[in-house]
């Protein structure tokens, strides 16, 4: 079976984070001053094979602990959808 998956990596919230700092303080100078506060974070796409749904969130949990985040400071969420033929 073929699966497409959405994988959203954060830093966690007790994590400092000066790339979303800048953007936001940027953000501020154009005006935009409602604004509180920015994270960064990375968006990945996959699209891989898998015996079935639940092997398939398997190995994309151990992908993401393993190698798409750092866990000790970073946070991740996916959505697996599996892509019809």
């Amino acid at each position: 079976m073929e699966f497409t998956a959405e994988v959203y990596v954060t830093l966690k919230p007790s994590i400092l984070d000066p790339q979303g700092s800048a953007v936001g303080s940027t953000l501020s100078d154009l005006g935009y001053t409602e604004i509180h506060e920015v994270r960064v974070g990375k968006y990945l796409t996959l699209n891989f094979e898998a015996q079935d749904q639940e092997r398939a969130q398997q190995q994309l949990n151990e992908l993401c602990q393993r190698i798409l985040s750092n866990p000790v400071i970073e946070d991740y969420r996916f959505k697996v959808v599996e892509v019809g033929r």
